[in-house]
């Protein structure tokens, strides 16, 4: 007597609703985090997401696996509006634009101090993830800088000091109020980046490398 071998199961995918939630939980946290800080209760995530409690811990069984997914993909968003500027009209400076611009609209400012905290800002995910940006802000740079668009004397690490700091509302202040003015000074900077110069900085240019450190990419602001 025969018996038939047992059939083989595929894995199963995520079923669509299940990663709508996921998108969800992650983009109601983003808000949050920026809003009242990374302490925000679960529960308040779950309520402004739409799901319950027992969703957002299915997903994130702690606040680091929250935080590290929102930063994650808050940089992999930026990366994605400066790759689609550049396939879009081949001009590498306004693809360092649409990436500035994109970054602040994400509120990356207010998002990068939790990963410089007791957050293991080295874990493999954010690792890579600002891998990635950095790698195509540096890609981006190098061709504006062959095309004699972007001053010479300037790096990365010049970029992401500045978006950073322009970005992050002035201690005291009132933060909706102030993000009218964040592209405003962010354009400012960034005609301040074209070729050719029309002063000399002092000191050398900013790496990626110069970055780390205790503080990491997301220095304490100086205002």
């Amino acid at each position: 007597m025969s018996t038939a071998a047992p059939a083989h199961r595929k894995a199963s995918r995520p079923r669509a609703d299940a990663l709508r939630n996921r998108e969800r939980i992650v983009a109601a946290a983003r808000e949050m985090f920026v809003e009242y800080g990374a302490d925000v209760p679960f529960d308040e995530v779950a309520r402004r997401a739409g799901v319950g409690n027992a969703t957002v811990y299915r997903n994130f069984p702690d606040r680091d696996a929250l935080v590290r997914e929102v930063v994650c993909s808050v940089m992999d968003r930026t990366a994605r509006a400066a790759r689609s500027a550049l396939a879009e009209t081949g001009d590498a400076f306004e693809a360092l634009e649409r990436f500035v611009h994109a970054a602040a609209d994400e509120r990356i400012s207010a998002l990068c101090p939790m990963i410089a905290g007791t957050f293991d800002q080295h874990h493999p995910d954010l690792e890579a993830a600002r891998e990635r940006v950095e790698g195509l802000v540096a890609e981006i740079m190098e061709r504006a800088r062959e095309a004699g668009r972007l001053r010479p004397d300037v790096d990365v690490g010049d970029l992401m000091i500045a978006v950073a700091q322009l970005s992050r509302p002035p201690a005291g202040t009132d933060c909706v109020r102030v993000d009218r003015f964040v592209h405003r000074h962010l354009q400012l900077f960034l005609d301040g980046l074209r070729a050719p110069a029309r002063s000399v900085l002092p000191g050398t240019a900013t790496t990626v490398a110069d970055l780390r450190g205790p503080a990491d990419s997301c220095p304490p602001s100086r205002r």
